[in-house]
């Protein structure tokens, strides 16, 4: 059978965006069971220390409020420390909601209030009085360099980076040479839907969990362990999430919390976070790396050392790659690298878009316009001459690499036409204009993942896995895919993603759902299409004219060829000869052994160019970015305009970390003190110019079934770094730290 449609690859619209700006689509805290309570958490007011006594007389007085659960009234969970780890498993001891008296971090949840109304817990939650012991904490990141380390093997799940050659020999011999400390300050993901839960009870006593999370499967296995329930008896829900960056990877104790007050108080219960508590979690965390960097004087490369530190919590060890980037994408015969953690007490900080990466390649790719400028070279002339072919750090040749692409045809999209003037020479008036450059690297990632494929008597392909979509345009990719996989089109096909009980999927994240589901969804309706001719080729009721003829399926139907003459018949005329109402097929896509042999021999990366100009106020100091383009190699293109589109949100993020963001410490308290966004600066319409993305061809058959990289976080990936370097070229001031601070 032939399969005609060319729907991968075209700029698809959203499938679900009419459901989502008509309000059909439902949310975590949208479903209203009857009897629905609402919860509202008291978050504790110190860093560190004990309970001593909760007082919730008042609270419990307040018209409509059903109960005050704490650590003294709560149902049972499960004992073991081990049943509270969530599906990102970072290692260390996981943080148990209300599981006894002791305070870990400031905004830990002390109490729930379960009312009628939401007013009516929010009122009581504000009359609850909680005495502490107060301990010695420590939230200040300088102090906590000091205590740095890095944990065990048997307690980090961290593979070191691999060094080559002397660094420290080779930086002393160089001509030319730079060093220094580079910082960036923690951000939060503050996505456009907060994080909440709904709970609903149902009538064998089972939980369907509405949860505001990037894995729904993970959820449902974290509640079942924690909370001691048969799998069976928790479906977690989440068909539509409004944004996450990350702050979904990891089960919220608001899931956790909403669940333990439904099992106590058997009735359906909604815990909301208020945007301030969304400061209370994850985070991306707060780094420091120290890079020196050598080299000849034509420009060479034989230096590279990078020295990086991240925070984390007290109770867990979270490490990211932050250190490994410039060791893989630049040429050099003499490279280290060193990675601790820093310990403080807060919460633990979290994957954040483009984990490690994001901090990581644009701090090294500031530094390395810095050794471009002191040898006298075009920062772009620099990056081609010391670019590499393959994986350097682990002397990998590369699945596919078209950064070199990325970078000729980014210049040329941008102007970029050589060695820029000197810094400061460009001006507009008042305003000092400047041009800057970086390169991207991101990892290509495919797990592996399940789908189902569902052909009904009405003609409709649905198609089922327990992927997420957090506004990436999963749903339309998938349908794309299922289109031409089939051979039916698109307005044909139902998507159903979001849902534990579904075939498994993994938990969004890493760039990795496009070519994961996507080759699930093209495995499961290929397989279907072969099982369906099978059974029209079998059954008594095909006639014999059919059985005869060359089938082809085009546009879902079903076209039969012989002796020259053609009939057509539809895909619900087929299922009637069958005698089936419908049928299915489902497929997992994971490596092969040819693939397995292929990851340990290759490595494999999405890359990606970007140029940036900017204006700055000659005498303000304020920074505006005047035009953004960012070259991208990322395998094959699904649909240009979806996939453009996450470039643009991970660019306008970045322009955020380089310009705007940063959680305010208060360490007296260990509270983050401007949680909200009239004080947690975003970029705003007029922060963000007409951003140019454009995607290199790239053709790589061993990367995923599909040929597909991914391109959610590799927008992240540089464009800080550019815009730094851009504010470099207009003022001739270097600096170090993000976010950069007009006049600093």
């Amino acid at each position: 059978m032939n399969v005609v449609s060319a729907n991968i690859g075209q700029s698809v619209p959203r499938i679900d965006g009419f459901a989502k700006v008509t309000g059909q689509a439902t949310y975590a805290a949208e479903p209203h069971p009857p009897g629905l309570l609402y919860g509202v958490i008291v978050n504790s007011l110190i860093a560190r220390g004990r309970i001593e006594a909760i007082h919730d007389e008042a609270a419990r007085a307040v018209p409509g409020v059903t109960e005050v659960m704490t650590h003294h009234n709560r149902p049972h969970t499960a004992l073991f420390e081990k049943s509270y780890v969530d599906g990102l498993g970072v290692p260390g001891s996981p943080y148990r909601p209300l599981h006894d008296a002791e305070i870990r971090f400031n905004g830990q949840p002390v109490a729930v209030v379960f009312a009628e109304t939401f007013e009516a817990a929010r009122e009581a939650a504000m009359l609850i009085q909680v005495d502490y012991e107060r301990w010695p904490h420590n939230a200040d990141f300088d102090a906590a360099l000091h205590q740095k380390y890095m944990p065990s093997k048997t307690r980090s799940n961290y593979v070191p980076p691999k060094s080559r050659g002397n660094a420290s020999e080779a930086y002393a011999l160089s001509p030319v040479k730079i060093e220094g400390r580079f910082h960036l300050a923690p951000e939060h993901h503050n996505p456009m839907e907060m994080h909440a839960t709904t709970v609903i009870i149902e009538e064998d006593g089972a939980l369907t969990v509405w949860d505001k999370t990037q894995g729904p499967q993970a959820v449902q296995a974290y509640l079942a362990s924690a909370l001691s329930l048969s799998g069976k008896k928790v479906r977690v829900r989440n068909p539509y999430v409004g944004g996450a960056f990350g702050s979904g990877l990891r089960a919220q104790h608001n899931v956790f919390l909403a669940a333990l007050g439904a099992e106590m108080l058997k009735r359906p219960v909604r815990v909301t976070l208020t945007r301030p508590q969304m400061f209370t979690h994850v985070f991306r965390p707060e780094a420091v790396m120290d890079i020196a960097l050598g080299a000849d004087r034509d420009g060479t490369l034989q230096s590279i050392i990078v020295e990086g530190v991240t925070d984390t919590s007290r109770f867990e060890h979270n490490m990211e790659n932050v250190v490994v980037w410039g060791l893989i994408g630049y040429k050099c015969p003499n490279a280290t690298a060193d990675y601790k953690i820093a310990p403080r007490d807060t919460y633990t900080s979290s994957d954040m878009r483009a984990p490690g990466a994001a901090t990581g390649v644009n701090l090294f790719e500031m530094a390395v316009d810095e050794l471009a400028w002191a040898c006298g070279m075009d920062p772009l002339a620099f990056r081609l001459h010391n670019y590499s072919e393959i994986d350097a750090m682990h002397n990998m040749p590369l699945t596919s690499n078209a950064l070199r692409e990325a970078l000729l045809q980014g210049a040329e999209r941008f102007g970029w036409n050589g060695y820029p003037p000197g810094p400061g020479s460009l001006r507009d008036g008042r305003e000092l204009i400047g041009h800057g450059m970086a390169t991207g690297i991101w990892d290509a990632m495919f797990s592996p993942t399940a789908a189902r494929a569902r052909l009904t008597s009405d003609g409709r392909l649905h198609i089922a896995t327990a992927a997420s979509d957090i506004g990436t345009g999963t749903y339309t990719i998938l349908a794309q895919t299922a289109s031409e996989a089939f051979g039916i089109p698109i307005d044909r096909i139902d998507i159903e993603l979001g849902d534990s009980t579904l075939p498994e999927c993994p938990t969004e994240g890493g760039s990795w759902t496009a070519a994961s589901a996507g080759a699930a969804v093209w495995l499961a309706c290929q397989s279907l299409r072969e099982k369906f001719l099978k059974a029209l080729a079998k059954s008594e009721n095909t006639p014999e004219r059919i059985k005869q003829s060359e089938v082809t399926l085009t546009e879902g139907e079903l076209h039969g060829v012989r002796d020259g003459s053609r009939e057509v018949f539809s895909l619900q005329e087929a299922l009637s000869f069958i005698g089936e109402a419908s049928i299915e097929a489902e497929e997992t896509a994971k490596p092969g052994l040819r693939d397995k042999i292929s990851e340990m021999r290759k490595a494999r990366f999405t890359h990606s160019a970007v140029f940036c100009e900017v204006r700055v106020d000659e005498e303000l100091g304020i920074v505006r970015v005047t035009r953004l383009v960012n070259a991208v190699a990322a395998g094959r293109i699904m649909n240009p305009k979806t996939a453009a589109s996450q470039v643009r949100g991970a660019m306008v993020m970045a322009t955020g970390m380089a310009l705007h963001e940063e959680s305010l410490m208060d360490e007296r308290y260990g509270r983050f003190m401007n949680h909200n966004f009239s004080e947690y600066h975003i970029p705003s319409h007029a922060d963000i110019p007409e951003m140019d993305v454009l995607f290199v061809d790239e053709k790589d058959e061993e990367v995923s079934p599909l040929g597909i990289k991914g391109v959610g976080e590799i927008g992240m990936c540089g464009t800080a770094a550019a815009i730094a370097n851009a504010i470099f070229h207009a003022t001739g001031k270097r600096y170090r730290t993000l976010p950069i601070i007009p006049g600093a």
